[in-house]
Protein backbone atom coordinates (compact mmCIF):
# COMPACT_ATOMS: atom_id res chain seq x y z
CA UNK A 1 0.00 0.00 0.00
CA UNK A 2 1.14 3.69 -0.96
CA UNK A 3 2.73 5.19 2.51
CA UNK A 4 1.22 8.33 3.20
CA UNK A 5 3.67 11.53 4.02
CA UNK A 6 2.57 14.11 6.11
CA UNK A 7 2.23 17.47 4.92
CA UNK A 8 5.02 18.97 6.47
CA UNK A 9 7.18 16.94 3.94
CA UNK A 10 5.42 18.37 0.74
CA UNK A 11 5.83 21.75 2.00
CA UNK A 12 9.59 21.55 2.59
CA UNK A 13 9.87 19.45 -0.73
CA UNK A 14 8.12 22.60 -2.45
CA UNK A 15 10.30 25.17 -0.45
CA UNK A 16 13.57 23.22 -1.61
CA UNK A 17 12.37 22.81 -5.42
CA UNK A 18 11.58 26.96 -5.38
CA UNK A 19 14.45 27.60 -3.59
CA UNK A 20 16.58 25.81 -6.08
CA UNK A 21 14.41 27.36 -8.67
CA UNK A 22 15.14 30.93 -7.27
CA UNK A 23 18.71 29.77 -6.95
CA UNK A 24 18.69 28.62 -11.10
CA UNK A 25 16.99 31.38 -12.16
CA UNK A 26 19.37 34.10 -10.40
CA UNK A 27 22.06 32.02 -11.78
CA UNK A 28 21.46 32.27 -14.89
CA UNK A 29 20.54 35.79 -14.74
CA UNK A 30 24.19 36.51 -13.49
CA UNK A 31 25.48 34.48 -16.17
CA UNK A 32 23.64 36.72 -18.81
CA UNK A 33 24.79 40.07 -16.91
CA UNK A 34 28.43 38.59 -17.13
CA UNK A 35 28.50 37.55 -20.63
CA UNK A 36 26.42 41.29 -21.56
CA UNK A 37 29.16 43.12 -19.53
CA UNK A 38 31.70 40.92 -21.29
CA UNK A 39 30.19 41.31 -24.84
CA UNK A 40 29.64 45.58 -23.93
CA UNK A 41 33.11 45.08 -22.94
CA UNK A 42 34.79 43.86 -25.98
CA UNK A 43 32.64 45.90 -28.31
CA UNK A 44 33.70 48.74 -26.43
CA UNK A 45 37.48 47.80 -26.58
CA UNK A 46 36.61 46.80 -30.01
CA UNK A 47 35.11 50.44 -31.02
CA UNK A 48 37.97 52.08 -29.18
CA UNK A 49 40.41 50.31 -30.79
CA UNK A 50 38.56 51.11 -34.53
CA UNK A 51 38.14 54.75 -33.76
CA UNK A 52 41.86 54.87 -32.91
CA UNK A 53 42.43 53.30 -36.10
CA UNK A 54 40.65 55.38 -38.12
CA UNK A 55 41.82 58.63 -36.65
CA UNK A 56 45.53 57.50 -37.27
CA UNK A 57 44.73 56.66 -40.70
CA UNK A 58 43.00 60.31 -41.14
CA UNK A 59 46.08 61.79 -39.31
CA UNK A 60 48.88 60.18 -41.63
CA UNK A 61 46.71 61.25 -44.76
CA UNK A 62 45.81 57.68 -45.51
CA UNK A 63 42.53 59.07 -46.96
CA UNK A 64 41.85 55.56 -49.06
CA UNK A 65 42.31 53.36 -45.99
CA UNK A 66 39.70 55.38 -43.78
CA UNK A 67 37.06 55.11 -46.86
CA UNK A 68 37.35 51.53 -47.09
CA UNK A 69 37.03 50.71 -42.97
CA UNK A 70 34.31 52.80 -42.81
CA UNK A 71 32.87 51.39 -45.68
CA UNK A 72 33.13 47.90 -44.36
CA UNK A 73 31.99 48.94 -41.12
CA UNK A 74 29.02 50.90 -42.14
CA UNK A 75 27.79 47.36 -43.50
CA UNK A 76 26.75 46.12 -40.04
CA UNK A 77 26.08 49.70 -38.30
CA UNK A 78 24.51 51.81 -41.12
CA UNK A 79 23.50 54.40 -38.15
CA UNK A 80 26.94 55.04 -36.91
CA UNK A 81 27.24 58.75 -36.55
CA UNK A 82 31.14 58.39 -35.92
CA UNK A 83 31.21 56.03 -39.08
CA UNK A 84 29.40 58.45 -41.29
CA UNK A 85 31.56 61.89 -40.83
CA UNK A 86 34.31 59.92 -40.85
CA UNK A 87 33.65 58.38 -44.31
CA UNK A 88 32.09 61.24 -45.85
CA UNK A 89 34.85 63.50 -44.77
CA UNK A 90 37.45 60.91 -46.43
CA UNK A 91 35.24 60.79 -49.57
CA UNK A 92 35.16 64.35 -50.16
CA UNK A 93 39.26 64.49 -49.46
CA UNK A 94 39.22 61.38 -52.28
CA UNK A 95 37.20 63.09 -54.71
CA UNK A 96 39.23 66.61 -54.89
CA UNK A 97 42.45 64.43 -55.57
CA UNK A 98 40.97 62.66 -58.63
CA UNK A 99 42.19 63.95 -61.96
CA UNK A 100 38.72 62.48 -63.78
CA UNK A 101 35.84 64.66 -63.27
CA UNK A 102 33.76 61.35 -63.17
CA UNK A 103 35.94 59.76 -60.67
CA UNK A 104 35.67 63.18 -58.78
CA UNK A 105 31.86 62.93 -58.91
CA UNK A 106 31.61 59.37 -57.19
CA UNK A 107 33.34 60.59 -54.08
CA UNK A 108 31.45 63.06 -53.94
CA UNK A 109 28.05 61.57 -54.39
CA UNK A 110 29.39 59.38 -51.19
CA UNK A 111 30.19 62.19 -49.55
CA UNK A 112 27.19 64.17 -49.50
CA UNK A 113 25.26 60.56 -49.34
CA UNK A 114 27.09 59.94 -46.14
CA UNK A 115 27.01 63.22 -44.22
CA UNK A 116 23.56 63.84 -45.14
CA UNK A 117 22.55 60.61 -43.27
CA UNK A 118 24.96 61.94 -40.17
CA UNK A 119 22.81 65.26 -39.79
CA UNK A 120 19.80 62.86 -39.89
CA UNK A 121 20.88 60.14 -37.60
CA UNK A 122 22.20 62.95 -35.05
CA UNK A 123 19.79 66.05 -35.79
CA UNK A 124 21.11 67.90 -32.68
CA UNK A 125 24.65 67.70 -33.89
CA UNK A 126 26.18 71.38 -34.08
CA UNK A 127 29.45 69.97 -35.87
CA UNK A 128 30.12 72.84 -38.36
CA UNK A 129 32.56 70.80 -40.30
CA UNK A 130 29.57 68.97 -41.74
CA UNK A 131 27.78 71.71 -43.68
CA UNK A 132 31.37 73.34 -44.52
CA UNK A 133 32.65 69.99 -46.34
CA UNK A 134 29.10 69.42 -47.99
CA UNK A 135 29.11 72.92 -49.30
CA UNK A 136 32.05 72.29 -50.61
CA UNK A 137 30.91 68.91 -52.31
CA UNK A 138 27.59 70.59 -53.40
CA UNK A 139 30.08 73.22 -55.46
CA UNK A 140 32.27 70.66 -56.92
CA UNK A 141 29.04 68.94 -57.95
CA UNK A 142 28.20 71.56 -60.38
CA UNK A 143 26.34 74.62 -61.21
CA UNK A 144 22.95 73.35 -61.37
CA UNK A 145 23.62 72.52 -57.19
CA UNK A 146 24.97 75.99 -56.82
CA UNK A 147 21.80 76.96 -54.43
CA UNK A 148 22.65 73.55 -51.84
CA UNK A 149 26.42 75.31 -51.71
CA UNK A 150 25.02 78.32 -50.58
CA UNK A 151 22.58 77.00 -48.28
CA UNK A 152 25.12 74.58 -46.63
CA UNK A 153 28.04 77.13 -46.58
CA UNK A 154 25.94 79.43 -44.98
CA UNK A 155 24.76 77.57 -42.25
CA UNK A 156 28.36 76.56 -41.46
CA UNK A 157 28.84 80.39 -40.65
CA UNK A 158 25.68 80.23 -38.44
CA UNK A 159 27.88 77.73 -36.57
CA UNK A 160 30.98 79.82 -36.33
CA UNK A 161 32.86 77.39 -38.47
CA UNK A 162 35.18 79.93 -40.50
CA UNK A 163 37.02 77.75 -42.44
CA UNK A 164 39.59 80.36 -44.51
CA UNK A 165 38.07 79.18 -47.85
CA UNK A 166 34.03 79.45 -46.74
CA UNK A 167 33.95 82.89 -48.31
CA UNK A 168 35.91 82.27 -51.37
CA UNK A 169 33.86 79.11 -52.34
CA UNK A 170 30.25 80.80 -51.10
CA UNK A 171 31.71 84.32 -53.31
CA UNK A 172 31.63 81.05 -56.22
CA UNK A 173 28.12 79.86 -55.31
CA UNK A 174 26.57 83.14 -55.21
CA UNK A 175 28.08 83.91 -58.91
CA UNK A 176 26.57 80.86 -60.11
CA UNK A 177 23.44 81.64 -59.01
CA UNK A 178 23.78 84.95 -60.18
CA UNK A 179 23.18 86.83 -56.98
CA UNK A 180 26.15 89.23 -57.75
CA UNK A 181 25.81 91.54 -54.85
CA UNK A 182 26.26 88.68 -52.07
CA UNK A 183 28.96 86.96 -54.61
CA UNK A 184 31.21 90.64 -53.79
CA UNK A 185 30.57 90.50 -50.44
CA UNK A 186 31.73 87.00 -49.77
CA UNK A 187 34.58 87.96 -52.71
CA UNK A 188 35.74 90.88 -50.34
CA UNK A 189 35.90 89.19 -47.12
CA UNK A 190 38.02 86.22 -48.90
CA UNK A 191 40.43 89.40 -49.88
CA UNK A 192 40.37 90.95 -46.45
CA UNK A 193 40.09 88.30 -43.33
CA UNK A 194 39.10 89.72 -40.18
CA UNK A 195 42.44 89.50 -38.07
CA UNK A 196 42.94 89.99 -34.46
CA UNK A 197 46.08 91.20 -32.48
CA UNK A 198 47.99 88.51 -32.91
CA UNK A 199 47.82 88.19 -36.76
CA UNK A 200 45.13 85.41 -36.95
CA UNK A 201 42.26 85.62 -39.55
CA UNK A 202 38.86 84.52 -38.64
CA UNK A 203 39.60 80.66 -39.47
CA UNK A 204 42.05 80.87 -36.62
CA UNK A 205 45.43 80.35 -38.75
CA UNK A 206 48.15 82.33 -38.35
CA UNK A 207 49.50 84.23 -41.69
CA UNK A 208 53.14 83.87 -41.43
CA UNK A 209 54.79 87.13 -41.06
CA UNK A 210 56.09 88.37 -44.60
CA UNK A 211 54.21 86.18 -46.49
CA UNK A 212 52.42 86.69 -49.65
CA UNK A 213 48.99 84.60 -50.20
CA UNK A 214 47.62 84.34 -54.30
CA UNK A 215 44.78 86.74 -54.62
CA UNK A 216 44.24 86.98 -58.46
CA UNK A 217 41.60 84.45 -58.47
CA UNK A 218 39.68 86.64 -55.66
CA UNK A 219 40.28 90.09 -57.81
CA UNK A 220 39.14 88.22 -60.71
CA UNK A 221 36.42 86.92 -59.29
CA UNK A 222 35.10 90.09 -57.48
CA UNK A 223 35.58 92.10 -61.05
CA UNK A 224 33.30 89.92 -62.89
CA UNK A 225 30.56 89.84 -60.19
CA UNK A 226 31.34 93.79 -60.93
CA UNK A 227 30.81 93.52 -64.25
CA UNK A 228 27.61 91.25 -64.09
CA UNK A 229 26.36 94.44 -61.94
CA UNK A 230 27.21 96.51 -65.10
CA UNK A 231 29.61 98.32 -62.32
CA UNK A 232 32.61 98.71 -65.41
CA UNK A 233 34.03 101.72 -63.07
CA UNK A 234 35.00 99.44 -60.19
CA UNK A 235 35.10 96.36 -61.88
CA UNK A 236 38.47 98.32 -64.01
CA UNK A 237 39.92 99.17 -60.28
CA UNK A 238 39.88 95.43 -59.13
CA UNK A 239 41.01 94.50 -62.84
CA UNK A 240 43.74 96.92 -62.18
CA UNK A 241 44.71 95.78 -59.02
CA UNK A 242 45.10 92.63 -60.26
CA UNK A 243 47.40 93.33 -63.09
CA UNK A 244 49.59 95.77 -60.33
CA UNK A 245 50.00 93.03 -57.55
CA UNK A 246 49.57 89.75 -59.80
CA UNK A 247 52.90 87.45 -59.46
CA UNK A 248 50.89 85.38 -62.18
CA UNK A 249 51.85 85.80 -66.06
CA UNK A 250 48.18 83.77 -66.86
CA UNK A 251 46.20 86.29 -64.56
CA UNK A 252 47.45 89.56 -65.32
CA UNK A 253 46.41 88.29 -69.07
CA UNK A 254 43.16 87.29 -67.93
CA UNK A 255 42.50 90.71 -66.31
CA UNK A 256 43.93 92.41 -69.38
CA UNK A 257 41.58 90.55 -72.03
CA UNK A 258 38.95 91.47 -68.82
CA UNK A 259 39.93 95.65 -68.74
CA UNK A 260 40.49 95.34 -72.97
CA UNK A 261 37.11 94.29 -73.21
CA UNK A 262 35.36 97.00 -70.76
CA UNK A 263 37.30 99.90 -72.06
CA UNK A 264 36.28 99.15 -76.09
CA UNK A 265 32.65 99.34 -74.42
CA UNK A 266 33.32 102.52 -72.89
CA UNK A 267 34.78 103.82 -76.34
CA UNK A 268 38.44 104.02 -75.56
CA UNK A 269 39.32 102.17 -78.36
CA UNK A 270 43.08 103.11 -77.92
CA UNK A 271 43.26 101.92 -74.15
CA UNK A 272 42.23 98.35 -75.07
CA UNK A 273 44.49 98.39 -77.54
CA UNK A 274 47.08 99.06 -75.57
CA UNK A 275 46.03 96.22 -73.57
CA UNK A 276 45.89 93.74 -76.17
CA UNK A 277 49.40 94.88 -77.34
CA UNK A 278 50.71 94.52 -73.92
CA UNK A 279 49.52 91.15 -73.67
CA UNK A 280 51.60 90.12 -76.89
CA UNK A 281 54.32 91.96 -75.63
CA UNK A 282 54.61 90.47 -71.63
CA UNK A 283 53.22 87.29 -72.38
CA UNK A 284 54.25 86.59 -76.19
CA UNK A 285 52.30 85.58 -78.90
CA UNK A 286 48.74 85.66 -78.22
CA UNK A 287 46.02 84.02 -80.92
CA UNK A 288 43.30 85.80 -79.13
CA UNK A 289 45.00 89.11 -78.20
CA UNK A 290 45.37 89.01 -82.34
CA UNK A 291 41.88 88.16 -83.20
CA UNK A 292 40.58 91.01 -80.50
CA UNK A 293 43.05 93.65 -82.21
CA UNK A 294 41.76 92.75 -85.41
CA UNK A 295 38.34 93.22 -84.61
CA UNK A 296 39.02 96.42 -82.69
CA UNK A 297 40.73 97.52 -86.05
CA UNK A 298 37.99 96.88 -87.90
CA UNK A 299 35.63 98.52 -85.69
CA UNK A 300 37.84 101.24 -86.69
CA UNK A 301 37.49 100.56 -90.28
CA UNK A 302 41.02 99.45 -91.43
CA UNK A 303 40.38 96.27 -92.93
CA UNK A 304 43.85 95.86 -93.72
CA UNK A 305 45.24 95.98 -90.49
CA UNK A 306 42.51 93.58 -89.31
CA UNK A 307 42.51 90.73 -91.58
CA UNK A 308 46.56 90.78 -90.95
CA UNK A 309 45.83 90.52 -86.99
CA UNK A 310 43.26 87.71 -87.80
CA UNK A 311 45.68 86.05 -90.38
CA UNK A 312 48.33 86.07 -87.20
CA UNK A 313 46.27 84.62 -84.75
CA UNK A 314 45.06 81.53 -87.24
CA UNK A 315 49.06 81.10 -87.84
CA UNK A 316 49.20 80.70 -84.01
CA UNK A 317 46.43 78.70 -83.14
CA UNK A 318 44.71 76.71 -86.82
CA UNK A 319 41.70 76.23 -84.80
CA UNK A 320 40.76 79.51 -83.60
CA UNK A 321 36.98 79.74 -84.75
CA UNK A 322 36.42 83.30 -84.75
CA UNK A 323 39.50 84.09 -86.78
CA UNK A 324 38.55 81.11 -89.08
CA UNK A 325 35.20 82.86 -89.41
CA UNK A 326 36.45 86.14 -89.94
CA UNK A 327 38.47 84.61 -92.95
CA UNK A 328 35.85 82.97 -94.36
CA UNK A 329 37.76 79.99 -94.04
Amino acid sequence: MFKIRARSDYSTQVNRKQTVNRVMILFFIGLLITSGVMVFGNWRKRTGYERQEILRFWEEGSYEDVFNITQEKLQSRPLDYFLLISHGMASYQLAVAQINHSDTLIYIDECIWSLRKALLVNKAANDGRIPYVLGKAYYEKGTGYADLAVNYLEKAREVSYNARDVPEYLGLAYARIHNYHNSIVAFTLALNPVHDSKGNDAAGGLYPEGAVYPQDLLLLSIARSYLELNESGTATAYLQRCIETSRDSQSIVTARFLLGGVLENSGDKEGAEIQYLTIIEEAGENAEAHYRLGELYASMGDTTRSRFEWRTAMRIDPTHKQARIRLNI
